[in-house]
């Protein structure tokens, strides 16, 4: 496994490297071969020949292994806390603010083309490499906490609400991984309205799935 900067890889140059998508071909690569093989079991000389490039050109886009996995963590998380960011600073119902992170937090878990989610039970995670990721997992969480707060649950209750909600967001990396075949859409909703429950609130009504939705489109334009 490599780690560090990579200092004395050798850069590529010219045309291999500078295409345009060099770089989205190696995070393709290297998500389909994490998640299937595994992040130990791969090299980078593998993830180049299946990206189509020569290893060196990996390397002018990343200087290291650990450089793929935090750029494809990114990939998971930053979506959704720049959603969470807009949520919480919105004026629609709490409720309604967090079925709409949830729904979309789970689809971008559920529906992305590699089930990238699994990896955060890489004990690479907890390198310092890896340390921007941790901290944008941690105010997406922290974005939640603030939704279910805002939702009127009590002060001591907050905590432990945050992380079930949290905890069953996260969820649908295992169950995808255990079932491959999962209904992602039926599996987002549902899962939406368990994030509502757990923080205490009311079951969600068709209205509220539609005010969510509503939302989710207006912050999309």
């Amino acid at each position: 496994m490599v780690k560090g900067a990579g200092v004395g890889r050798p850069r590529a140059s010219g045309a291999a490297a500078n295409r345009p998508d060099a770089r989205q071909a190696v995070l393709d690569a290297a998500g389909e071969l994490f998640t299937g093989a595994g992040y130990a079991a791969t090299t980078t000389r593998a993830i180049a020949e299946r990206a189509g490039l020569r290893q060196a050109s990996l390397y002018y886009h990343f200087p290291a292994k650990e450089d793929i996995l935090a750029a494809l963590l990114a990939e998971t998380v930053r979506p959704s806390l720049d959603l969470a960011a807009r949520l919480v600073a919105g004026q629609a119902p709490a409720a309604v603010r967090l079925w709409a992170l949830a729904y979309a937090d789970i689809g971008l878990l559920g529906g992305a083309r590699h089930n990238l989610g699994a990896l955060y039970l890489l004990p690479e995670v907890s390198s310092p490499n890896l340390a921007r990721f941790r901290a944008e997992r941690a105010d997406l969480k922290a974005a939640y906490g603030s939704l279910v707060a805002a939702a009127g649950v009590a002060p001591e209750a907050v905590r432990i609400r945050t992380d079930l909600v949290f905890g069953l967001v996260e969820s649908i990396a295992v169950i995808r991984r255990d079932d491959p075949a999962l209904d992602v859409e039926s599996h987002v909703r549902e899962g939406a309205d368990g994030v509502v429950r757990l923080a205490g609130l009311p079951a969600p009504t068709d209205e509220l799935r539609a005010e969510a939705h509503t939302l989710l489109a207006t912050l999309a334009d």
